[in-house]
This record gives C-alpha cells, structure tokens and sequence, in this order.
C-alpha cells in the first residue's frame, strides 16, 4: 500500500548481553540487600510504592556507590549509543549520560502508575528477576489525547496501530524509550517477587 510511516515511537528491546547470568545474580543480591538496609526508601515506598519497594526517593544513584551497578551502566552504554544512532539525535557538544539508576521490588498486585520520567533524553529498565506471571511495561499512544473522533481499533490491530502496548519483562533484557513516553506497570500475578532497575540518561 501507498503508505508512509511518520513520526513514529521508537522502543529498544534486547537482552543485555549474551550471557547476564553472572551479573544478575550480584545485582540480585545488592538490590535484595539494598532493601533490607534501606530504612528510608522502605518508609518512602510504604506511602507511595504500594506493594513494593523502590529506592528511587532514596538511592537513585546507584551506578556512583556499586561497582556492580557501575559495571551494568557501562553495558547499557553500548545500547543506549546503538538506540540514539536509531533515532538520528545529534549528541554534539555535550554528553548524554547516565543521571539516575534505582531499583524496583515489585510484589503480586503490586502496580506502578502511568507516569513519564521528566528532565531526561533516554530512559529505561534492566530485568534483574521476572518470575512467571509477572506484568510486562505497558506503554501509552503520545497522540491518545488528539484521537478525535477514531473509531477502535480491532483487537487484532497491529502492535503499531494500538492505543497500548505491553511490552514482556524477561530476565537480563532491557527495555529503553525516550523519556517522553508515558508507560506503566499493571499488576503482576505472580506470588513471587520482580526486581528490576529502572534508569535516566540525560543530555541536558
């Protein structure tokens, strides 16, 4: 068909490495201890965080004080290069960093609200553990709210023809998107507990 695709939303995904098994299991054992040391975040997400921990309010720069968390941000560099060649940002004259890196403990029926990650370029998450079961991220169409007068889409639309789109969380891949783009967490059925990391880069 005559058709040309504009302005369209990019989403990365891809395992972080061939093998990660190593790397997880140490950054398993960190965020699982981060947790129990972290009396703060523990409170903070107790009010905001329901069903979960995260170390966001607390501990969002991990990447600075674990030389694990260290060695994951240099991984991630390379695929956060390889997304902005996709996108053609020009990068020139400054240096899109790693500002932020936090961890998620998420418990069955735990959620994570519609939200976007503001004052920064690329964000993103790592899946440290995904048991069976576990929700996906689920993003959100940026023109949902100028869709005047569209009739549904049919259930079998095309991923890029959908209003949303989960993407599924699996252990030792990574999701990144430009920060923009609101994306959320539906609750997890699984008993057992998901830990991911969760991200900024910022060029600004």
């Amino acid at each position: 068909m005559p058709l040309k695709t504009l302005f369209p939303t990019q989403v990365y995904a891809e395992p972080l490495a061939r093998s990660a098994t190593g790397l997880n299991r140490r950054l398993l054992r960190e965020c699982l201890q981060l947790r129990h040391d972290d009396r703060a975040g523990r409170d903070w997400s107790a009010r905001n965080y329901s069903g979960g921990y995260t170390s966001y309010n607390s501990r969002s720069r991990m990447q600075q004080v674990s030389p694990t968390f260290a060695g994951l941000e240099q991984r991630l560099d390379d695929h956060v290069r390889r997304y902005v060649r996709a996108l053609d940002f020009d990068l020139r004259g400054r240096r899109l960093a790693m500002t932020d890196c936090w961890v998620n403990i998420m418990r069955r029926h735990g959620v994570h609200s519609l939200h976007l990650h503001p004052l920064s370029t690329i964000s993103g998450t790592y899946y440290v553990r995904v048991p069976a079961g576990c929700a996906g991220l689920k993003f959100e169409d940026p023109r949902l709210e100028r869709f005047m007068a569209a009739p549904p889409r049919k259930t079998s639309a095309r991923a890029a023809n959908r209003a949303w789109v989960t993407l599924p969380a699996r252990a030792g891949h990574l999701l990144l998107f430009e920060s923009w783009l609101r994306h959320e967490v539906p609750p997890s059925r699984s008993s057992d507990e998901r830990v991911s990391i969760s991200f900024n880069y910022s060029w600004f």
